[in-house]
């Protein structure tokens, strides 16, 4: 028999529960947001032009704070995330405080994105809202070395050391998430860099999950070897011993993925259609829930059809909703109707919270634009369930 848990109950349309922490004006601008976010038209011009509009120093910061910026983001600073974590909180939903600053190139930027991270890390300790710390490697170290240990070119004498001070940073973060018992999600970025951060991955889980899950690696399926390789890495896993971490997620660089492999001429890492990126994703939930005492899952999706997977395949194997091996994951701003009813359900939720100044963070930003537009059905589904909202509102 199947246990029934809250299932009966978890409905992916209930826009009440989805919505309830939005006023009509909140309401009013989120549509109207992802009005824009679905033209990709608008995107492709509006992105350069803001960008340019900010490199002279006119004053459109306001503008982008009250409207892009504040569907998707926490604040400018850590303390200025205080607002929107405890409203997540208020309906269950954890935060993964994620400093979103991109596109920096110095050694000191990259020793600054480390302290900042330690702050996070530290935040956590007093806010048991938080549930994850982040961070993306190419903030802590310079991608094009990254690219030539990958490549496996020799390095000189002063990248070795520098190498070893981008070893050194995320060294530091996991060892701090370690010893103030909260996990840390090590995001994944282009494939010709992937296979240096997933020898970082591996080397801190071996180092800091050996009593429980804190470094989590992430897998993207929209690569075609990238089920393989989360098999993989738990084989290893129990070889050596440790907790295997997994986010598991579709992917976030496909166009740049294919425009570089036709360009060059090598074969795309990419999957050959939807479809089988779908597959593997779902197999990969599968295999985790298999292995789910010895793996934390963090399941990154805004498919309703995958996250409805999850919570299947839990009642059927008689998982608890409560488990702490498992979590669900969306973007601060999107898929709200997937987040709010999954926590109320019961289920673990977590929100990446995106933070930093505004310009800084605008690369973050546009790229998650363009990612929106490129996403068959994301937009106007956002859409849909507004509209469905303020129809039952004015009801």
């Amino acid at each position: 028999m199947i246990p029934v848990h809250n299932l009966v109950k978890l409905d992916f349309n209930n826009t009440e529960i989805a919505f309830r922490n939005k006023s009509d004006k909140d309401l009013e601008k989120a549509y109207w947001l992802f009005k824009i976010v679905a033209s990709n038209s608008l995107i492709k011009i509006g992105t350069p032009l803001t960008n340019f509009a900010l490199k002279i120093g006119l004053p459109i910061q306001g503008l982008i704070r009250n409207t892009i910026y504040k569907q998707f983001c926490g604040g400018e600073s850590i303390e200025g995330c205080q607002q929107a974590i405890a409203e997540l909180g208020r309906a269950k939903v954890t935060t993964i405080l994620d400093y979103s600053v991109e596109g920096e190139e110095s050694e000191e930027s990259f020793d600054q994105t480390c302290s900042e991270i330690l702050r996070t890390v530290d935040y956590s300790q007093k806010n048991k809202l938080i549930s994850f710390c982040v961070f993306k490697p190419t903030g802590l170290g310079r991608f094009d070395l990254l690219a030539k240990v990958d490549a496996q070119l020799p390095l000189s004498d002063q990248e070795k050391l520098e190498f070893t001070r981008i070893y050194d940073r995320i060294d530091t973060i996991c060892s701090a998430c370690h010893a103030a018992d909260i996990r840390v999600l090590i995001d994944a970025e282009h494939s010709w860099i992937q296979d240096t951060i997933d020898d970082f991955a591996r080397e801190m889980m071996g180092k800091y999950n050996k009593e429980r899950v804190i470094v989590y690696n992430t897998y993207q399926l929209y690569r075609q070897d990238k089920l393989a390789s989360l098999q993989a890495d738990f084989a290893y896993a129990q070889t050596q011993n440790f907790y295997l971490g997994a986010k598991i997620v579709r992917g976030a660089y496909m166009e740049i993925e294919r425009d570089r492999a036709v360009k060059l001429g090598y074969p795309s890492p990419i999957q050959p259609n939807k479809e089988a990126s779908d597959q593997d994703y779902n197999q990969s939930i599968r295999f985790c829930l298999s292995h789910i005492n010895r793996i934390g899952l963090m399941a990154g999706t805004h498919n309703e059809e995958s996250a409805r997977l999850l919570v299947d395949e839990m009642a059927l194997r008689g998982i608890s909703p409560a488990n702490d091996h498992i979590f669900f994951a969306q973007l601060l701003g999107m898929s709200d109707n997937l987040s709010f009813n999954l926590a109320e359900a019961g289920f673990h939720v977590a929100k990446y919270m995106p933070y930093g100044p505004v310009k800084a963070v605008m690369p973050y930003l546009f790229r998650r634009a363009q990612e929106n537009t490129s996403v068959g059905g994301q937009t106007s589904r956002e859409l849909s369930l507004i509209l469905k909202e303020k129809a039952r509102r004015k009801s």
